[in-house]
């Protein structure tokens, strides 16, 4: 059997999504499955780079993983034989110059979203990444959750009737940094460097309900800085500029309305981080991360408000488990290895940057209607 290696230029593997998502539970899972077998019988092997700012950080992690090909400059990582693809998991505000490097360099480029800071910015990297006619992806990885899958499965197969509206809820709270540390980077919460839950979350929610229930036309939206100063890694205090909350509404495709809340300043009294309630004529489910419940009209209970006495009614024990029916690997995964096949053999890969630059254009939109206070159309966007 054949084997190919193919190098991937791996920026911000230091950080906890870079590591533990991208080279850890992907490229260094696919290597310990023996490769990615294509569709000839070709087994495609991924060689990392892997590139940072901190040397020493660098190489614990290459020593860790048995991995000998690091370095703290990226243009040099670009010029090394044998490079294909760069992927990208740095911080949103060093994205942009990177990856247009990585294209000049002739590389295929897959990065982490958002694709870049503005509208404007990511549209111009992805007419860019057109015309040097390299293969470009974004990580959309919520819709390989199980959970949502199994959403995906009940749309597709009518379950819903006719899709009345989504309810999402998504968060956690995330520690100021002072008498715990934050389990978040400071810059998250800087606006000057990125940061901001709506950059961050408005990017997935559009992808998740574009595929998974139908396009989104509209948004409202509301921000919030609950937190106003937190502790950064050196343990100093800093100003919080970015949202740390989002309230939005967004009228779908069909008149369906979706509202969903975003939060870093919540605790979680739900079965998971995020989870989807949709709500059709014929049946009802509640979708997470893995788990998917659902309830059918037929099976629907009749409850009658009296507020004098207590429920008695067991609410959760009344909707059913969907069943897996397959076996779900990792969601970053089976995407990197979609990617790795559209770039080796050609196959379909629908999530470009034209995709994030849809999510891009969401976060746009809903900081301006926040700022604005008003409901803003959703246009189509011109490749």
């Amino acid at each position: 059997m054949a084997r190919r290696s193919i190098g991937i230029v791996m920026n911000g593997v230091t950080g906890r999504m870079g590591y533990r998502q991208h080279l850890l539970r992907s490229i260094l899972a696919i290597r310990e499955q023996g490769g990615l077998t294509l569709a000839d019988g070709t087994v495609l092997w991924p060689e990392p780079v892997l590139v940072g700012r901190s040397e020493d950080k660098l190489r614990a992690l290459a020593d860790r993983h048995g991995l000998d090909a690091w370095t703290t400059d990226l243009a040099e990582a670009l010029e090394r034989p044998g490079t294909e693809i760069y992927f990208d998991a740095q911080i949103t505000s060093a994205r942009l110059p990177a990856i247009r490097a990585a294209i000049a360099a002739g590389k295929h480029v897959y990065t982490e979203k958002p694709l870049a800071d503005d509208l404007e910015g990511a549209l111009a990297l992805a007419r860019l990444a057109d015309e040097a006619g390299i293969r470009h992806g974004v990580v959309q990885d919520k819709l390989f959750l199980p959970g949502l899958r199994k959403l995906k499965r009940l749309v597709d197969g009518g379950f819903f009737g006719r899709v009345l509206s989504v309810r999402g809820e998504f968060g956690y709270w995330v520690f100021e940094g002072d008498w715990q540390d934050a389990q978040r980077p400071s810059w998250n919460y800087r606006a000057e460097d990125g940061g901001g839950i709506i950059v961050d979350m408005f990017c997935h929610w559009r992808y998740v309900l574009d595929n998974v229930i139908a396009p989104v036309r509209s948004v409202q939206a509301l921000g919030a800085t609950h937190i106003p100063e937190r502790v950064d890694e050196d343990g100093k205090p800093y100003d919080c500029t970015a949202d740390d909350a989002a309230y939005g509404i967004f009228e779908l495709e069909g008149g369906i309305i979706a509202q969903i809340n975003s939060s870093w300043t919540t605790r979680v009294f739900r079965d998971e981080l995020v989870e989807f309630q949709v709500d059709g004529t014929e049946g009802s489910a509640v979708a997470g991360l893995r788990r998917c419940r659902v309830q059918h009209r037929s099976m629907t209970p009749k409850p009658v408000w009296n507020p004098d006495l207590p429920a008695t009614e067991d609410f959760r024990g009344q909707w059913q488990e969907v069943p897996d029916n397959e076996e779900f690997d990792n969601g970053f995964k089976v995407q990197w290895e979609m990617f790795l096949r559209h770039v080796a053999e050609d196959a379909p890969f629908d999530w470009d940057f034209y995709a994030g630059a849809r999510g891009v254009q969401l976060a746009e939109l809903g900081l301006k209607a926040w700022r604005e206070g008003r409901r803003l159309e959703v246009p189509e966007l011109n490749r």
